[in-house]
């Protein structure tokens, strides 16, 4: 039955090394009527209940927050996640992104509750929990009926998340654990039922995880709300256990479990703050495309002025880039869980092994959008010029929020170390056959180049050849430094970001072009222009990024001939035969947005 699995769902990390045909693609293009129709009922909860009363959460109304929970709650809006037995909905994957997409978009504070509730408050129990924990804790988490919050931070334990001082004890008459210790940035500390509390068993190598239920007479106390640059309505305090008794019978999984199922939560958690990230993007988008409508400078709205086009065409392309590789990735999730199930997996395990399998395509996501939605929400502040800065428009609060979605689920700087090394653990593994393609690739460097006229008749035949050059570049980049540095690769952190950067945009720009090339073979070239402008915009970019992340990489480590021919290789395959004319792509783009008067991809 594994082979079956092997045969028909592309692993992890196998993008870089596999042809992957539009057809084998899921786009937001392919969502399902009940997709559709959660989606819209999704949006009208938002924009009643959150956008409409975006002040208050800017003023720190943390009430409003909870009781918007409480709505989301009573519409189901919780439970999307969560298996019909324990009273959720029991939807698959993709459903869940989107839920997470649209809920997201219209204040970080809200965003925040919802995911630190959904994601890291419900999910480890319903992955890792017994029957009885999830018959007990799971339908009261799905309604809203309590809150869950997640405790795993400490003041000396950050990225580090396995160097916690909290501690457990077993009492003398075993029937329970007395947990002390300190958390920090706790999201949903001020109104949570039920926290997930991370904490050291003696001296056991790793930390084990427990359900605490949130009792202030059980040797339990908060600091005041912190207050934030952004996500400012998100109850954010610090947490302190002092001998606080928690029943032997919830232990969270088994002994020295704790990290396994903070670094699976954190997989789950970065895909879908990808998401979280997108609605965000549509938002800002929309309102700069209307903003520059309506703005009139010189007798003429500004929206007519090539530097303000320039700037929309791009918030446009990126947002079109998140959307298009964030729900790849999220089919191919859910078809790795429906295969394991069929294999008569547990749900629980099958969804467990299904996110860790793309753990590497989580990680580019959580990086690539959550930098996309600040340069996003940048732009929108420049756009409203001297407004922007203003808190009577929704682009400072917008810029604010963004920030924290580069430093939670993760650091990017810790992610983009973890997708290459999550890489190359799999190709030594076998589980990706990564020396097979860069021996290739060093054979390729050392043959003489055809110079032969390639036929660029159909569309995108040049993009898909630039795509396969760039994955090149990162097999030629990375199996070098494997090569020269071995196990210590690790310690050369600047050069693997370099190669992660590389990684992010293969990955984001072919999901942008597949997407586009599957919508133009179903409803026609003509009808899709302006997204064929934006998937060649992006792919243009990235090269850019992939040239001077790949020279940046090859001059550190290499020198004398070895420097010469990668640079050389370098410089052919980030090499357009036709450069393509980036103004009139930009033009084509943003026409469409001035015309409808909002992101309308």
């Amino acid at each position: 039955m594994a082979d079956t699995i092997e045969k028909n769902v592309t692993r992890g990390g196998q993008f870089l090394v596999k042809e992957t045909k539009c057809e084998d693609i899921f786009t937001p293009e392919d969502f399902s009527e009940e997709q559709l129709m959660m989606r819209d009922s999704v949006k009208e909860f938002v924009d009643k209940e959150l956008w409409a009363h975006k002040d208050r959460f800017e003023k720190k109304d943390y009430a409003y927050t909870e009781s918007s929970m409480r709505k989301a709650g009573e519409l189901g809006l919780l439970g999307v996640a969560v298996p019909e037995e324990y009273g959720g909905l029991g939807m698959g994957f993709v459903s869940t992104m989107l839920v997470c997409d649209y809920i997201s978009g219209a204040t970080g504070s809200f965003s925040t509750a919802f995911g630190a509730h959904t994601g890291i408050g419900t999910m480890p129990i319903t992955l890792y929990g017994s029957e009885e924990q999830k018959k007990k804790y799971v339908p009261k988490l799905a309604s809203g009926e309590w809150f869950g919050a997640y405790c795993l931070t400490e003041p000396g334990a950050g990225s580090d998340a396995n160097s916690g001082k909290t501690k457990a004890v077993l009492s003398e008459d075993g029937t329970h654990y007395k947990i002390t210790g300190q958390k920090m940035w706790i999201s949903n500390a001020g109104f949570c039922s039920v926290f997930i509390v991370f904490a050291r068993i003696g001296d056991d190598k790793n930390i084990t995880g427990f359900i605490v239920e949130n009792d202030p007479s059980n040797g339990i106390s908060m600091n005041e709300e912190e207050h934030k640059l952004g996500i400012r309505a998100s109850s954010t305090r610090q947490v302190f256990f002092n001998d606080t008794k928690v029943p032997v019978e919830n232990m969270l999984s088994e002994r020295g479990n704790g990290f396994k199922i903070a670094m699976n939560a954190l997989n789950v958690g970065r895909i879908k703050l990808a998401a979280a990230c997108l609605d965000a993007q549509r938002r800002v988008t929309t309102n700069a495309v209307k903003y520059a409508n309506e703005r009139i400078q010189f007798n003429t709205a500004i929206s007519s002025f090539g530097a303000i086009r320039s700037k929309l065409a791009e918030m446009a392309t990126n947002a079109y880039a998140g959307e298009s590789a964030s729900y790849r990735a999220a089919k191919d999730i859910e078809d790795r869980i429906a295969a394991r199930e069929a294999e008569g997996t547990s749900h629980q395990e099958a969804e467990l092994k299904g996110v860790e399998e793309y753990a590497i395509e989580c990680s580019i996501l959580k990086v690539a959008v959550s930098e996309d939605v600040q340069a996003c929400a940048d732009e929108g502040i420049q756009i409203f010029g001297g407004m922007g800065f203003s808190e009577d428009t929704p682009m400072e609060s917008a810029w604010r929020d963004a920030r924290i979605a580069r430093i939670y689920e993760g650091t990017n700087e810790i992610n983009r170390m973890l997708s290459v090394g999550m890489l190359i653990k799999k190709a030594m593994k076998g589980h990706v056959d990564l020396l097979g393609p860069a021996m290739k690739v060093s054979e390729e460097l050392m043959g003489i180049p055809s110079f032969d006229t390639p036929d660029f008749s159909e569309l995108f035949a040049e993009e898909k050849g630039i795509i396969t050059n760039l994955k090149k570049v990162f097999l030629m980049v990375a199996g070098s430094a494997v090569q020269k540095y071995g196990p210590d690769l690790d310690a050369h952190q600047q050069l693997l970001m370099a190669a992660s950067d590389i990684l992010i945009e293969i990955y984001m720009a072919e999901s942008t072009i597949l997407r586009t090339e599957k919508l133009a073979k179903n409803q026609g070239e003509a009808k899709v222009q302006e997204q064929i402008a934006m998937a060649k915009l992006y792919l243009y970019k990235a090269v850019d990024i992939v040239n001077s992340k790949g020279k940046e990489g090859i001059i550190s480590f290499a020198e004398g001939d070895e420097q010469r021919m990668m640079l050389m290789g370098l410089k052919r395959f980030t090499k357009y035969t036709n450069n393509p004319n980036v103004v009139a792509l930009r033009e084509v783009i943003t026409s469409k947005l001035v015309a409808e008067n909002e992101y309308c991809f």
